[in-house]
């Protein structure tokens, strides 16, 4: 286990484990994931989802992780994969406001370090919440060059739709995405990369862009203030024609 002052920075320090396993949770039972396949964990921070998909893949599986933040992806490397060498994590020095705004790099035109048509499955949890729209764009440009055909995603989101903005005006939900910034809305005017939510249409219209099919209904998480469901963001399931 990564030691606590790095864990605190990828959602809090109690809830490492208990993340981690419902994301294998969600990867398995809604995504289809197999253990002999290829796996990309975009924004893998310390390895939160990584150590609960080394007791999940086999030897024939591969995972990659990339992350903009030194000291989370060095831990990974150096702790990681010397016992997993199928495991790989990289190093992106990519511009963040919140979590790498020393760097030059721009997320829309940051290429992903991988071949084409490498990977059977690609999942991004709480990345997208933190990325403006062009930005989002980009990557979806990028994760549908990487992922093979059938290969399938695995995305979490904050959506804003009727319902979702109905429980914001109760003051129900755990963010107010009260600032438009671009095409997206935010909580904080002043740094928006801290929350970021999108129109449902507007998410949709992506996945129709790059050709990929939905798998399933969107499931929508209790961040808005709904009941009896199984996650807190909104994920997003779909599979690449």
């Amino acid at each position: 286990m990564p030691p606590k002052k790095l864990r605190a920075k990828v959602g809090g320090d109690v809830k490492f484990e208990a993340a981690g396993q419902t994301g294998l949770n969600y990867f398995v039972n809604l995504g289809n994931l197999k253990p002999h396949e290829s796996v990309l964990d975009v924004g893998c921070g310390v390895g939160r989802m990584a150590i609960p998909l080394t007791r999940y893949l086999s030897n024939q599986g591969e995972y990659y992780g990339f992350d903009v933040r030194r000291e989370l992806v060095q831990w990974c490397q150096n702790n990681v994969t010397p016992r997993f060498p199928n495991f790989h994590f990289e190093l992106s020095d990519i511009y963040n406001g919140t979590y790498n705004p020393a760097s030059t790099c721009q997320p829309n035109s940051y290429v992903f370090p991988y071949s084409d048509q490498k990977f059977d499955f690609i999942f991004l949890m709480s990345v997208f919440t933190h990325m403006r729209p062009d930005d989002v764009d980009h990557y979806f440009s990028e994760i549908v060059r990487v992922i093979k055909p059938g290969g399938r995603t695995l995305i979490s989101y904050y959506i804003l739709n009727e319902e979702s903005k109905a429980l914001m005006n109760q003051g129900l939900a755990t963010f107010d995405f009260k600032y438009s910034v671009e095409s997206c809305f935010t909580i904080d005017e002043a740094f928006p990369e801290n929350a970021i939510a999108y129109n449902e249409k507007s998410v949709l219209d992506l996945y129709e862009k790059y050709g990929f099919d939905l798998c399933g209904p969107i499931r929508y998480g209790s961040w808005a203030g709904r009941k009896n469901v199984i996650t807190s963001q909104d994920l997003i399931i779909a599979v690449k024609r």
